[in-house]
């Protein structure tokens, strides 16, 4: 991840910030609501404003379906406490930050069967129940879920859908000599991450000069 970092830093300053207001390794602690402080992949400070906030996170491994609620619950409650404690006022009165989202998972078999629910009440989200099959000698038709990498995708866009996060990317890398880049999902491709990153960089350096 920490290349996609150097990446994103390179696009940013391209768009006209200044390097020193671009931090990825220091000095990553921003105010929290429910917590004091929170600490960051990448942020942008310029001229006493928070412009951007963004967090990369990967998942590789066996075990990628034991981690994705841990994942869930991080990504939905660290934007809900830094929307909260800029509602509050803690970082001045400056414009809404722009809040990114990168998501980095490994591409291999496991994460593209499909996962089947447990509903022993109530049934799941249908975006999560997948195609239905027929089982047994009664023919019930039966939901097969979908993959952990369609239930990563899902959670990015919504996490744009619910305007918790200003853009979201989804991308997967297979952990080969060779590595293989793929991008499951049209509306959440690097590409338009980063025309999004850079527009909002374009307007707040647009309001500073006025």
């Amino acid at each position: 991840m920490g290349a996609l970092e150097v990446l994103v830093s390179d696009i940013l300053c391209e768009a006209g910030l200044e390097r020193l207001d671009v931090r990825t390794r220091t000095a990553l602690e921003l105010p929290g609501y429910f917590r004091a402080t929170k600490k960051w992949d990448l942020i942008v400070i310029s001229n006493g404003a928070l412009v951007l906030a963004m967090e990369f996170k990967s998942q590789a491994g066996k075990s990628i379906g034991n981690n994705l609620n841990n994942r869930t619950e991080e990504a939905v409650g660290s934007a809900k406490d830094i929307w909260t404690a800029f509602r509050e006022g803690r970082f001045g009165q400056c414009p809404p930050p722009f809040l990114g989202y990168l998501f980095l998972l490994e591409d291999r078999e496991n994460v593209k069967s499909p996962v089947s629910n447990k509903e022993p009440y109530f049934q799941v989200d249908p975006e999560f129940r997948g195609d239905a099959e027929l089982k047994g000698t009664l023919n019930l038709r039966r939901h097969k879920g979908v993959s952990y990498s369609k239930r990563y995708e899902i959670l990015c866009r919504r996490l744009v859908l619910e305007r918790l996060y200003t853009s979201a990317c989804f991308m997967m890398a297979t952990n080969s000599t060779k590595t293989r880049i793929s991008q499951p999902a049209e509306d959440l491709t690097f590409q338009r991450f980063v025309a999004a990153l850079r527009g909002h960089v374009v307007t707040f350096l647009g309001s500073q000069s006025q």
